[in-house]
């Protein structure tokens, strides 16, 4: 017969279980993780070089996870329609995002957003980071980032500056370049890399911030480069000086790639899914793949790459709010 003690006794057991079930569960997935498939949500096109390091680095993981990684392409929306996905998937770990720096650059860039990258995303491990270069027609006539500027200065609201979109990348580099320079230029946006720099070539845009890609078409001679944006001289363009040592101290630029999951994702899964990232990482094929596309394999633990986060929104935010830049 059950008394009234056991009644107490078996409703606080009731009561905790639930909860206990729940840890347990959690503990168990994590444990399991991954019994199925992941995808890799790539906010980008097929065939350009973010969609390229992506699957350079899902074949390593697919081999070491024993399940495959699906690149799943989701363009659009400036990026925010791939990250808006994942900040809403289940947080079980099968959903990672293959963020790049318009991640950064989003909350100050949208009037509004559908998600908050710091608060809707858990960081999981930078991947690469790669700067960009500067590059003129050969009509140009400058010859250094020194005369470039000179040359914008003596001809004020004559020079133009390409981008492959409003709110890329290439464009902010432009105009933090024109920010810390001083001087004025028109921004003529395009719909992608490719019109770009057929305009270049022959002169009808003036400048053009462009990955290491467009190296080969300097050294056929058919553009000129004038500067890296990175901290450092690029290995990959020894001769080429960065752009604060040729004339603009403290400019730098560099942009990265990196994985996110959604925020309610569990720390061990996090985990599992960092040191899976920082070995395909240390895989020599993955490396020279990387050095292919001008990419720096990078690596870092998820509170790095969440503090580097929060530093990049900061740095974007003032640039896109002197610039008067804003995107519905």
């Amino acid at each position: 017969m059950i008394n009234r003690r056991d009644i107490v006794r078996l409703a606080a057991v009731s009561a905790i279980a639930p909860g206990l079930a729940g840890r347990v569960s959690a503990q168990s997935s994590a444990e399991e993780w991954p019994n199925r498939f992941v995808r890799l949500i790539v906010p980008l096109a097929p065939g350009g070089p973010t969609d390229v390091a992506a699957r350079v680095i899902a074949e390593p993981l697919s081999k070491m996870w024993a399940q495959q990684v699906v690149i799943e392409n989701k363009p659009g929306g400036g990026t925010n329609t791939a990250s808006d996905l994942v900040a809403k998937a289940s947080p079980d770990g099968y959903t990672i995002l293959y963020a790049t720096s318009s991640l950064s650059v989003a909350p100050s860039l949208y009037r509004t957003l559908s998600y908050d990258p710091i608060v809707d995303l858990a960081p999981v491990s930078l991947l690469f980071s790669f700067p960009f270069y500067m590059f003129v027609p050969n009509s140009s006539p400058a010859k250094t980032v020194q005369e470039f500027i000179a040359h914008v200065k003596a001809n004020p609201g004559e020079v133009t500056m390409a981008s492959p979109g409003t709110g890329s990348t290439p464009h902010l580099a432009a105009e933090l370049f024109k920010r810390m320079a001083g001087i004025e230029m028109t921004h003529v946006p395009y719909r992608g890399a490719g019109p770009v720099l057929n305009d270049l070539i022959p002169g009808r845009v003036d400048l053009y911030f462009a990955s290491g890609s467009l190296l080969e078409n300097a050294q056929a001679g058919q553009i000129r480069v004038l500067g890296v944006t990175g901290l450092k001289r690029d290995p990959a363009a020894p001769d080429v000086p960065t752009i604060a040592e040729a004339g603009l101290p403290g400019y730098e630029v560099t942009s990265w790639q990196a994985f996110f999951v959604p925020a309610r994702t569990s720390s061990a899964i996090v985990k599992k899914i960092n040191a899976g990232a920082l070995a395909a990482l240390a895989d020599p094929g993955v490396r020279a793949k990387a050095q292919q596309i001008g990419y720096v394999p990078i690596g870092s633990t998820p509170e790095e790459l969440g503090i580097m986060l929060k530093a990049e929104i900061a740095k974007w935010h003032a640039v896109i709010k002197d610039a008067g830049l804003k995107m519905e």
